[in-house]
């Protein structure tokens, strides 16, 4: 099932491509346009989402693609193909993704795979599993245990505020669930990947703790239906599709290099671009600068307020040179966030015509994406709220799904 370009050989170590640095923990880019997603997908060995695939996935489902998906900001695959040739056949499948819960409050970055997700949810009608990874976090980061998982708790209520169906939705935190079959195949995946391997794919060094070497496995175990005897049966025959940035593609080669080892399938993934930081493209948002993020918590005030003092500007240096040479789309920040969060194709496209041409201000520019960032977030507040303990217990309480196997 490996995509035709894919190189199974395990030995990135960070990602440098030239003047982009892609890994886990790391994005960064010295051009102002951000990283370069076509080198990306070379050094990779993904395969790019093209015009033909889209066609496709419209095709037998039935359905208009997404505009995280016909926009390209999903952008780069491994073996969609073979998922959609699994639906046209009626043959299950499963969605999993998730989140590394490092801070109580996330930001619009955090948001895309989840949108995207459910999405995906309503067009295939199949199992979702969310991982949080907290027992990540406290390796990586200086945090205490009870700590992030109070995280992964608040984490939740923000990816239930998207709207997952409860019966078809199973959330887990690693530090509760680590047991039974899903800690049987993480030791499975374990004695698979040796040191080196990890190493060469991770560039852990000599002084990191053993808990972050031994982590990949966990993230690796949650790909695979056997891990969720309660949603699937003991069943170990069913694939899943994980749709992620491309930062986490490290952690999933390893896993599809493991796979044929277990005699399990093969995750597929469908990657996405990241949503850059306000201040430019070389970097994403982050949690870690308030500055650089517009959060999920933020009100419109500060929405407001960080759009219009932060967000890098492709315009002119002055309203006279604007009009003479028009505004750069390809690195105004205000832009890139309209093609993520504006649905309107055609009014995007006017927007990118008459900025190019100068017609279109900065100024102007910026308040058409405010307008939508504040109903987007206070929407997801308003929703939160009606996210109580108990929802979160429902959802994270491992049960079978309205899916027999």
């Amino acid at each position: 099932m490996a995509g035709e370009n894919e190189k199974i050989e395990m030995t990135v170590e960070g990602i440098n491509l030239e003047d982009d640095v892609v890994d886990p923990w790391k994005v960064e880019s010295k051009s102002a346009k951000g990283v370069d997603y076509d080198k990306l997908i070379k050094r990779f060995g993904s395969s790019k989402i093209d015009k033909e695939l889209i066609e496709r996935f419209e095709r037998i489902t039935n359905r208009p693609a997404h505009i995280l998906l016909k926009r390209g900001i999903f952008f780069s695959h491994r073996d969609l193909n073979y998922i959609l040739d699994r639906y046209e056949k009626n043959e299950p499948f499963f969605l999993y993704t998730g989140r590394g819960p490092s801070s109580e409050a996330m930001h619009l970055g955090h948001l895309i795979p989840f949108i995207f997700t459910k999405w995906l949810q309503d067009v295939f009608d199949v199992p979702l599993i969310i991982q949080l990874t907290d027992d990540e976090k406290f390796f990586w980061k200086d945090l205490t245990l009870e700590e992030t998982h109070k995280l992964a708790i608040e984490n939740s209520k923000d990816i239930i505020a998207v709207g997952f169906d409860i019966e078809k939705t199973f959330i887990f935190a690693d530090t509760d669930y680590m047991s039974g079959a899903f800690y049987n195949m993480v030791c499975r995946i374990q004695k698979c990947v040796t040191f080196n391997q990890a190493r060469g794919i991770f560039g852990f060094g000599d002084s990191d703790c053993i808990g972050k070497i031994a982590f990949p496995a966990i993230q690796a175990a949650t790909s695979f239906s056997s891990s969720f005897p309660a949603i699937f049966g003991g069943r170990a025959d069913i694939p899943c599709l994980i749709p992620c940035a491309i930062d986490q593609d490290p952690y999933f080669r390893m896993t599809r290099d493991v796979a044929p080892r277990l005699g399990l399938p093969k995750p597929a993934l469908i990657h996405s671009t990241f949503i850059p930081a306000l201040q430019g493209a070389q970097t994403k948002m982050s949690g870690s600068d308030p500055n650089s993020s517009v959060y999920l918590t933020d009100s419109p005030k500060v929405i407001k307020t960080k759009i219009n003092k932060y967000a890098f500007s492709g315009g002119g240096a002055t309203t006279e040179e604007h009009k003479e040479k028009g505004g750069n789309c390809d690195i105004d920040i205000s832009f890139k966030y309209l093609s993520f969060f504006l649905e309107d194709d055609v009014r995007l496209e006017e927007i990118r015509r008459t900025y190019t041409s100068g017609e279109l201000l900065t100024g102007y520019l910026k308040q058409e994406l405010i307008v939508i960032l504040q109903k987007i977030v206070s929407d997801h507040q308003e929703k939160r709220k009606a996210v109580t303990d108990e929802v979160v217990r429902k959802y994270m309480t491992p049960r079978k799904l309205n899916y027999n196997y």
